[in-house]
């Protein structure tokens, strides 16, 4: 895979020093397909106040204790690039009798900790005529994936060709997950549970539906007395469970890449409970229902993510597997998917919905929940004087890690640097106190512009290596939290001794040295890798209750993000003898856990809840292309 990792490297860092000159390097890229044409070196910087995602209003509030939502997705223009630019036609989810509402990241469900949310979630992506609207990025049909076209007979499947086809440009099925939840199966936004939109023109004999969507339909309808109307689901969050920062998104079987590309993503805070802190300890307030223009806040969602665009202000995202490497011959002469990418590093930064943010802070704590919504990239970010400075650049403020992705801490964690996969969350806080007016500092990112292995060569300082900008202003009150080393941290109850342990593998399929499909499956008593497609039998049957360790045998030369449904588990160890104690910001519980090459990597969950679920990368491209396995609980 040597070639493909240089190509992309290449590109994503707009033609690093290893290659040629910056502008050289973007240039090429663009000339041979592998670049947007909208050049990330010549996009300003800073000049956008950071968005602050608002709060998600219910349709209802909490009528027989239960909070009602009504979220569609649609179709829409956002300003994303600076406001001199021409906008960006992006998807988003939003409430769907306020059209103001919908934008990427989408707003933030406020949830409390046992207290039911109900959301009916509609596939909107239809336009004023009523008609579908076809994807906004190149879907690759012949993968395994939804598949409409095939029917009812054939959705689900790998489709086969007599000749390679070209993108799929038909209705589009969406299915949400909520990331980090404890879900009943009906509920958890299953990949095969998908639904395309209502819609006059969808095309005779196909599929509206995926495999699983009538057998979940009549559960939930069963369970919670509510039937599924076409081009929706109606899902309900139960959210016993430990205060933390969790997230929605697209989980649609082989095109989460481009729909959670295309704006798919939102936050979702559970609050509340033995597992929280008091008002009033941690910075604050957050973003509320009803707030006035000008409200400071204190506490903030950020969702990083990187995206590529064209010079009219669209996305950019490969059309062609040979935007990577020289792959082929394609499908059906050869194996090689023809648009599907192994991986995809976009050559722009974006915060909350814009590039390149500034937000101007007072000197006094801040409280980040941070996100990696990045398809693929790994972050590993610091706070910074000079956001162009040798890398690795000197630190100029700590960060203080206090969660992750299942809840609070054991307890506090300096940080020099933050290192987070796609997917996982992390809880910080940074303190500008005492900084005069007009300092200016900068969150920086140091991870790699190509698959991460654990070494390798920091991001390119001129665009992805740079996150956004924190201003410091006056101070306009009485900074009241507690500072971060003296905060005492909810207790977090153990999960217990294990019944069973789980060998499981994490594979690729090569041919001439490049990516076919990436693979997950067990491992065998002579340790070796048994690889299993998606619709083999499932092999992960834990018992219903049971408690188990995995334990996840990487045998490719990348690191994989691999996230479980339904549980948070506790990480025991990794290495080449799984027996290397987690790092501080990983203690605690964990829903997505990063399994270097090479190494071992254990985690252990309770499995509490009878149904059918999922585990698979959390590197988009991946999982959309084989690594992705179903299991059962009981």
């Amino acid at each position: 895979m040597v070639d493909r990792r240089r190509i992309l490297q290449a590109t994503a860092a707009v033609g690093a020093a290893t290659v040629i000159s910056q502008r050289a390097g973007w240039a090429w890229a663009v000339e041979r397909g592998r670049a947007g044409t909208l050049d990330p070196t010549t996009i300003p910087k800073y000049t956008t106040p950071l968005a602050v995602p608002s709060v998600m209003p219910p349709a209802h509030r909490g009528e027989g204790g239960v909070a009602r939502y009504l979220i569609g997705i649609r179709q829409f223009r956002q300003q994303i690039l600076p406001s001199d630019l021409p906008q960006t036609t992006v998807w988003g989810y939003g409430d769907v009798s306020r059209p103001g509402t919908f934008r990427t990241p989408s707003d933030t469900i406020e949830a409390h900790v046992d207290r039911p949310v109900r959301v009916t979630w509609v596939n909107d992506l239809v336009d004023s005529y009523g008609d579908f609207r076809p994807h906004l990025l190149p879907v690759d049909p012949t993968l395994h994936w939804a598949n409409p076209p095939g029917g009812d007979a054939g959705r689900d499947s790998r489709p086969t060709f007599t000749s390679t086809p070209g993108p799929y440009r038909g209705p589009v099925p969406l299915i949400t997950h909520l990331h980090g939840g404890h879900t009943h199966e009906e509920s958890d936004g299953y990949p095969e549970a998908w639904y395309l939109p209502k819609a006059r023109n969808i095309p005779a004999g196909y599929a509206t539906v995926g495999t699983f969507y009538d057998e979940f339909g009549a559960e939930f309808e069963q369970r919670n007395g509510v039937a599924w109307k076409p081009g929706t689901a109606t899902f309900q969050y139960t959210n016993d469970q430990r205060a933390s920062t969790l997230w929605y998104h697209d989980h649609t079987l082989g095109v989460t890449r481009v729909n959670v590309y295309a704006g798919l993503a939102g936050f979702y805070l559970l609050r509340g409970g033995k597992s929280d802190l008091p008002p009033g300890v941690l910075p604050g307030p957050a973003p509320q229902l009803g707030d006035k223009t000008g409200t400071r806040y204190y506490e903030i969602p950020v969702v990083v993510q990187d995206r590529s665009f064209n010079a009219d202000g669209s996305l950019f995202y490969p059309a062609s597997r040979a935007f990577a490497d020289d792959a082929g011959p394609y499908i059906p002469e050869g194996p090689f998917p023809p648009i599907w990418n192994p991986e995809f590093f976009a050559n722009t930064i974006m915060v909350n919905g814009n590039t390149w943010p500034d937000l101007e802070v007072e000197p006094r704590r801040y409280r980040l929940r941070l996100l990696n919504g990045c398809n693929g990239r790994v972050l590993i970010m610091k706070v910074a004087t000079d956001p162009l400075a040798p890398r690795p650049a000197p630190v100029a403020l700590p960060i203080w890690q206090i969660g992750n992705d299942g809840g609070f801490l054991p307890k506090p964690a300096k940080l020099q640097e933050l290192r987070m996969g796609p997917a996982e969350r992390a809880d910080v806080i940074v303190d500008f106190t005492g900084l005069r007016e007009g300092t200016e500092l900068y969150l920086i990112n140091e991870g790699p512009d190509e698959p991460y292995n654990g070494t390798f060569n920091p991001s390119d300082p001129a665009t992805t290596g740079q996150v956004m900008r924190f201003t410091v202003g006056r101070l306009t009150g009485k900074d009241r939290s507690t500072p971060p080393e003296d905060l005492d941290l909810p207790f977090i109850k153990p999960i217990g001794p294990a019944d069973n342990t789980r060998r499981l593998s994490l594979d690729e399929e090569l041919g001439h040295e490049q990516s076919i499909e990436l693979l997950l499956g067990t491992v065998d008593e002579h340790g070796h890798a048994m690889p299993m497609h998606w619709d083999h039998p499932i092999t992960e049957d834990p018992k219903l209750n049971a408690t188990e360790i995995w334990e996840l045998h990487n045998f490719s030369v990348d690191a994989h993000p691999i996230h479980l449904h339904l549980v948070q588990f506790e990480i025991l160890g990794r290495g080449v003898d799984g027996k290397t104690p987690p790092e501080p910001g990983e203690r605690g519980t964990k829903d997505t856990v990063i399994a270097l090459p090479g190494e071992i990597t254990r985690v252990k969950a309770k499995f509490d809840l009878a149904g059918q679920y999922v585990w698979h990368c959390h590197l988009l491209e991946h999982e959309d292309n084989e690594m992705m396995r179903p299991y059962r609980v009981g």
